[in-house]
């Protein structure tokens, strides 16, 4: 069964490859992403987010969604020497960079906690898969090319594992280092990272494409991760184990 839907201001699509009906573990996940709309959108003026940033809500007012989520991203700007940076100039909090992943991870983990073993979840281009496809086969992700989103330049096999694209091809340039308040350097179109899970692969996404042409060489040296960079020439550059995941 397989059915998207638009939450978040992005199609979201849940995928379940079990055998047997899955409409309501897939209603389920659905529901969760739209809490987590409600609770973090910066858009939203009623959200625990608009009304954190109102200066209405901190400390142990907080949910506990809330705490995770900005502890999560307090230990990203340190693992990442600050180029993951959720508070903006302003002084406003937006951490939508880490929620998406951070969402579709927790969204896999109540499929599987339902009993569900083969899915896959997609929010914006950012994938979480699991077991087999319907075809009986390992899931299979296409990368687009970021010059023309019809053109797939590879596809993997990535396994149990979450797989995100950073770029700025979809939405505009909306994404920048904020050690330098600038955009990274125009020479990086877009970057895949392939991780243990997306909420690892999301999270370090973005801050290697902030990251800029450094951006991959901060993939191959982070333990658990995979990455495929391409140029604004179409040049493209991958770290040593990726080869590993894509298809024959």
């Amino acid at each position: 069964m397989r059915e998207t839907r638009i939450i978040m201001g992005m199609p979201i699509t849940v995928e379940v490859a079990d055998a047997g009906d899955a409409r309501g573990a897939i209603e389920a996940v659905f529901a969760y992403f739209v809490s987590v709309d409600e609770r973090f959108s910066p858009y939203k003026p009623d959200s625990e987010l608009s009304a954190m940033n109102r200066g209405e809500l901190a400390g142990s007012t907080l949910s506990a969604e809330m705490h995770e989520v900005l502890v999560l991203s307090e230990l990203t700007r340190h693992q990442t020497k600050g180029v993951f940076d959720i508070r903006r100039p302003d002084g406003r909090v937006d951490p939508s960079g880490m929620v998406k992943g951070w969402a579709i991870r927790n969204a896999a983990r109540r499929l599987e906690a339902m009993g569900i073993a083969n899915y896959y979840v997609e929010a914006g281009g950012d994938i979480q898969c699991r077991g087999h496809s319907e075809s009986g086969g390992r899931w299979r992700i296409g990368i687009r090319s970021p010059f023309d989103d019809t053109q797939v330049v590879k596809v993997l096999v990535p396994g149990d594992c979450g797989v995100a694209t950073s770029g700025d091809y979809v939405r505009g340039q909306h994404i920048y280092d904020p050690r330098l308040g600038a955009a990274p350097q125009e020479a990086i179109a877009s970057i895949t990272v392939v991780g243990p899970d997306i909420y690892e692969a999301d999270r370090f996404a973005t801050a290697a494409f902030a990251m800029g042409q450094g951006g991959i060489g901060f993939i191959e040296e982070t333990y658990g991760l995979e990455g495929y960079a391409i140029d604004r020439s179409g040049v493209a550059t991958m770290t040593s184990g990726f080869n590993r995941m894509v298809a024959s």
